[in-house]
């Protein structure tokens, strides 16, 4: 008994520590062992792709938002997802009160209506087999036009009801699997993932992207799902093939010079071409004939065959002028529906076949800013079927400005993309109300118009002519009793100028801010201030559109002029450096 009790008790620490140390290496082997699960065995269950729509749309192998519908094995696309693909570049255009569906390229114009299989292009008959439709809010183009018009590859996949969308020029990266063992398509870039599809040894593959050791693929049916880098081996590089490129329209130009144009201002009467002087250089005129008579698109005219016979004679090219009539009300009606907007191209097609017109120039001023796509919209149908009636196409755009009505309104990018000449109106720098008395065009005002249209808009320089003034305005400052300085202005032809400084035995100073000769004088007790244009001014103007490389120049008006400006633009034009 005394030696049990005498023993050494037992430390009963230790197996404690011993089992702590058995169940930590417990823990590691069954983490590592999960680990090795997880990142080594695959699931090897297999899912359903599961999909928003009944017929998604694919896009780079992800989903779009939207699906298509099928009708007849045929493809119809939604409109949103369309925008997204074709982005503004490729165009297309939807007025819900008609059903109107308009697509546009540079040398066509296709209408259709939604629920109708008549439709045109370029105003002959196009044919159809499916319609277009609303449903819900969403409309559904049929495929066949879009693949037409804008080189959009659409590939349906009955198998999988699947429908990718490829865009001409796409470059595509092609792969195939290298191992038959655990080769699979599966929902998302991880091994235990379900299985879409399994993998033989040889399938071909797009892959679209790659994500942490993963890659995006879509099979030959269609169905996208991820691929383990390591099972794939890239093979080659699809293209996308491009359709057959539109032959572009030549606008007219002259043979190793400038365009030189003036418009040419009709009011009440026809001009008697007889008592038109020579006009040395010049190659376009421009009348002003044409004017939005109502909200219906209806136009009004005022050409004259003897005009344009009196011009071919003297080898010039006819450019009507087409204005709104500046009314603002009645210009936001007539675009906005693609029935009026058609009437208007229509009449002017009928107009230049009549009289024998090579152009027409498009003048809309006093317009709505709310009104800028629709403006767009018109010259985007107008251009592609005065093209196609070998009519050249101008449109003229003020300086930028804050001026809603007069500038904000004009998207210049866009229009600069479309036109084959955007006419700049360099003119009224000060407007004939201005409060403030100035030059109609001082030379670093109008560079600066000039270059903000081409550095903010991208307009190349070869579709721009430098309009400029013909006219100035005499400008008087009257004080009144109050010390205050009112302002008012008359516009005058360079002749009346020339007039009033014999009459005054005036003597003109040159401005060099303003890049013109000036003079002022002093009658009934007001100060009279003239800023002049004069060869001075126009050549100075001239040596812009050198400058620059511009296409030409344009003058407002012909009645303005003084006989000898003509040989000063011309020889200005002509000058070499």
């Amino acid at each position: 008994m005394e030696t049990i009790y005498n023993r050494a008790p037992r430390p009963r620490g230790n197996r404690g520590t011993r089992s702590i140390v058995f169940l930590f290496l417990a823990g590691v082997l069954v983490v590592f062992c999960w680990y090795g699960y997880m990142r080594y065995i695959p699931n090897n269950e297999k899912a359903d792709p599961e999909y928003q729509s009944e017929f998604p749309i694919l896009i780079r192998g992800l989903e779009a938002e939207q699906g298509a519908i099928i009708e007849n094995n045929e493809v119809k696309l939604p409109l949103p997802v369309l925008e997204q693909v074709l982005g503004q570049d490729k165009p297309i255009r939807y007025e819900p009160d008609s059903g109107s569906i308009i697509l546009t390229t540079a040398n066509k114009v296709l209408h259709l209506k939604t629920d109708s299989l008549s439709a045109t292009i370029n105003q002959k008959p196009y044919n159809l087999t499916i319609t277009a439709e609303k449903t819900g809010e969403t409309v559904y183009i049929p495929a066949a036009p879009l693949e037409e018009l804008y080189g959009l590859h659409v590939e349906y996949k009955q198998e999988t009801g699947t429908v990718t969308l490829l865009s001409e020029g796409d470059s595509i990266q092609l792969g195939e699997a290298v191992t038959e063992k655990d080769a699979a398509i599966r929902t998302e870039a991880t091994i235990r993932a379900p299985f879409l599809q399994k993998a033989s040894q040889g399938q071909s593959f797009r892959i679209w992207k790659e994500q942490d050791g993963w890659l995006l693929v879509q099979s030959n049916d269609g169905l996208t799902g991820y691929m383990n880098k390591n099972d794939v081996k890239l093979t080659d590089i699809s293209q996308i093939p491009s359709q057959a490129e539109e032959t572009p329209f030549i606008a007219w130009k002259v043979l190793g010079n400038k365009i030189n144009m003036t418009w040419e201002a009709v009011y009440d009467r026809n001009i008697d071409s007889a008592k038109i002087p020579a006009m040395q250089g010049l190659n376009v005129v421009s009348p002003t004939w044409f004017a939005l008579a109502d909200d219906k698109g209806t136009i009004k005219g005022k050409a004259d065959p003897a005009y344009v016979k009196w011009a071919h004679k003297q080898g010039l090219q006819v450019w009507a002028l087409f204005s709104n009539d500046f009314e603002p009300e009645r210009t936001s009606k007539v675009l906005a529906t693609a029935a009026s907007r058609f009437s208007m191209i229509q009449q002017l097609i009928g107009f230049a076949q009549v009289y024998g017109l090579q152009g027409i120039n498009v003048d809309f001023e006093n317009v709505h800013t709310s009104d800028k796509a629709n403006f767009v919209q018109f010259i985007r149908e107008l251009t592609p079927l005065l093209h196609e009636q070998g009519l050249v196409v101008s449109v003229d755009v003020t300086p930028k400005s804050n001026s809603e009505m007069w500038s904000l309104f004009l998207d210049r990018a866009a229009l600069g993309g479309i036109v084959d000449y955007m006419m700049v109106m360099a003119y009224d720098e000060h407007w004939a109300s201005s409060p403030k008395s100035g030059s109609v065009a001082s030379l670093p005002w109008t560079e600066s118009s000039v270059l903000r249209i081409m550095q903010e808009d991208g307009v190349p320089s070869n579709k721009l002519i430098l309009s400029m003034p013909l006219y100035t305005r005499i400008w008087t400052e009257k004080k009144g009793a109050d010390g205050k300085i009112t302002v008012s202005s008359k516009a005058v032809g360079m002749e009346r100028i020339k007039e009033i400084i014999n009459e005054k035995k005036l003597k003109p100073v040159f401005d060099a801010a303003a890049g013109q000769n000036y003079v002022e004088y002093k009658e009934d007790g007001n100060l009279t201030r003239i800023w002049i244009e004069d060869d001075v001014s126009i050549k100075a103007r001239v040596a812009l559109v050198r400058k620059y490389d511009l296409a030409g120049v344009a003058t407002w008006q012909r009645a303005f002029q003084t006989p000898s400006i003509w040989k000063t633009i011309d020889n200005a034009i002509k000058q070499r450096p």
